[in-house]
């Protein structure tokens, strides 16, 4: 794979340094499924929230939904149009809007409102893109964007009446931050490499899950590729992972054949559940993970 960020390659790096031990005795065939904001799925592996999916693929956005829909996985949606979620809701995948911290809260609201009013189960903002690589505020397709206080997260929480998650908490401090402002879930994230050398999140993910604990789902994505990946964010603490990048080229095939590949990762990572005495989703253990030192 070509890395486009020394984040991303660094990220790569950190996923191939973790080793697992066996545990067969007593072991048994494992269940995938992931019980999520009272609904229950068949995998733990979900889409990422991508954007703007015309570029890879003919309505590539409602492919990937579609896709989410027949590997009954959770579905994540980053920016867009009104109408576009509207047709990505109406495939029938369990849809959760991820928001841009727009300068203009008035504008978070209104899409906060509209999400929930088509049938997003949950929302959420993606922190991490409030500012440019210049020290100042970011603009995404021309929309100023700014940073949010812990004060502005709980008014956006308060305003869902769903379930509000945080995307791109990459420190302690930021995940007590989100939990103060009661956020029911976070996303472990480096947002595909926006800052140069980044820390994996599956490194920080420990330092995360001792403040967070089993309070919120925590999700991790980025550089996400196979079962054996899934597998290491479970083992570590995580509630279930976003694959995106690793999908994109599959739009062009269809819904089913990227489906198919979903289907395919949660098959390979109940393979290395059996093969570590690991029974269901609850069940992880992070003993099992080894760092390798040689």
């Amino acid at each position: 794979m070509e890395y486009t960020s020394s984040s991303d390659k660094i990220t790569r790096d950190y996923f191939d340094s973790l080793l697992l031990e066996t545990r067969y005795v007593d072991s048994v065939l494992p269940s995938t499924k992931l019980e999520l904001y009272g609904r229950t799925f068949d995998t733990p592996i979900m889409t990422a929230a991508l954007s703007h999916l015309h570029n890879t693929a003919p309505n590539g956005m409602v492919v990937y939904a579609q896709a989410a829909a027949k590997a009954n996985a959770v579905h994540w949606v980053g920016m867009g149009e009104d109408k576009e979620l509207e047709d990505i809701v109406a495939t029938g995948a369990a849809t959760i809007k991820i928001i841009k911290p727009h300068e203009d809260n008035k504008e978070v609201f209104r899409k906060i409102e509209h999400a929930v009013k088509i049938g997003c189960f949950a929302v959420g903002m993606d922190i991490d893109h409030a500012f440019n690589s210049s020290g100042g505020y970011d603009k995404v397709f021309d929309l100023p964007m700014k940073a949010k206080t812990t004060e502005e997260l709980h008014d956006f929480v308060q305003a869902a009446g769903v379930p509000f998650i945080a995307k791109g908490v990459l420190s302690a401090q930021d995940a007590e931050r989100c939990l103060k402002a009661g956020c029911k879930g976070i996303i472990v994230s480096h947002h595909h490499g926006i800052m140069s050398y980044a820390v994996p999140p599956l490194m920080i993910l420990p330092q995360i899950m001792e403040v967070v604990g089993k309070q919120i789902p925590v999700f991790v994505d980025c550089g996400i590729e196979s079962g054996m990946d899934a597998y290491k964010c479970l083992a570590l603490g995580a509630t279930a992972v976003g694959v995106g990048r690793h999908l994109m080229p599959l739009l062009k095939d269809g819904a089913d054949a990227t489906a198919a590949r979903m289907k395919e990762m949660t098959g390979e990572l109940a393979g290395i559940m059996a093969r570590t005495g690991v029974c269901d989703l609850v069940h992880f253990d992070p003993t099992i993970i080894h760092k390798r030192s040689f």
